[in-house]
């Protein structure tokens, strides 16, 4: 099983230097990812989520930074919320990062799931499963085709080229019911899990992601299970929280469900994605994680 790493993206840690910092850490610490998240807005009212979500850098503008300061660590977003962007812009993005990073991209895609920003971008909420496999079908027209064309429910490509493509971008798809489950198997490269997950239930996910895989002829085997993991350094609660030793088992532990990709992400630590702490106290801390927990 691969481990990479959060990207300090949110609160008080993600700034440019620590960008740099980690990033270039990270590669030479042996980690083989790094993750951002998306986040566009957040309620007027500051308690109504979780500290993580208050300051967050763009996850794309924060990968082209990385990527920069990097050479062969892959560079992931889990996830961006598609909904918010159209699948042609975000096609043209994903495919820049991809050529200026030597095909290091993996692009994860959500539903989304705050009203504000659904209303704030003039998205809509209804069908938003057909509306995922329309997305990943013109983003991959877009990404291989010489002239793409694509007529569908929601979305339209007219008879165009986009240039230069990209090197192979690997998409995964996010969600937690059934059928979002076997659309990962279905029709992406990979699953990725939530911050709220139970770890302890995974393998029941994964085998429905798998599931999905085998009914479209795939091999379920080939299909990329990416777990972000909340870690919890301290008191034992639960999955990926204690002393090291007890995450690095818990990681383990992890492979032995079928997870093939881990990533540590500290973003959700509030002593170091928390907007409100000191930046010099939230990336101590974060260095002391990220070499603790070095593959």
């Amino acid at each position: 099983m691969k481990i990479g790493f959060g990207a300090p993206v949110s609160g008080a840690w993600a700034t440019p230097d620590n960008l740099t910092r980690f990033a270039e850490s990270a590669e030479q610490l042996g980690y083989s990812s790094l993750w951002t998240f998306h986040r566009l807005l957040t309620p007027a009212d500051r308690e109504a989520l979780d500290p993580v979500y208050r300051s967050v850098l763009d996850p794309l503008v924060a990968l082209s930074f990385m990527a920069a300061r990097t050479s062969t660590i892959r560079l992931g977003v889990s996830l961006i919320n598609f909904p918010f962007v159209s699948p042609t812009y975000l096609a043209k993005q994903a495919a820049t990062l991809d050529v200026v990073s030597r095909g290091r991209l993996d692009l994860g895609l959500g539903a989304g799931w705050q009203q504000e920003e659904f209303v704030a971008t003039g998205a809509s909420m209804e069908r938003r499963g057909p509306r995922t496999t329309e997305y990943v079908r013109v983003l991959r027209t877009l990404w291989a085709d010489e002239v793409s064309s694509f007529d569908g429910e929601f979305y339209t490509v007219p008879p165009t080229r986009m240039a230069p493509k990209p090197i192979g971008p690997q998409v995964l798809l996010g969600g937690v019911a059934p059928a979002a489950l076997r659309r990962a198997g279905r029709i992406a490269d990979g699953w990725m899990s939530r911050s709220a997950t139970d770890l302890e239930a995974i393998a029941d996910e994964i085998a429905v992601v798998r599931e999905g895989a085998a009914e479209a002829g795939k091999d379920p085997a080939a299909v990329r299970v990416v777990v972000r993991g909340v870690v919890r350094p301290g008191e034992r609660a639960g999955r990926l929280s204690g002393s090291f030793s007890q995450i690095r088992a818990d990681a383990e532990w992890l492979g032995e469900q079928g997870v093939t990709e881990l990533f540590y992400d500290l973003n959700w630590d509030e002593r170091i994605g928390n907007p409100d702490v000191s930046t010099e106290s939230a990336t101590e801390t974060a260095q002391e994680i990220l070499e603790a927990l070095k593959p």
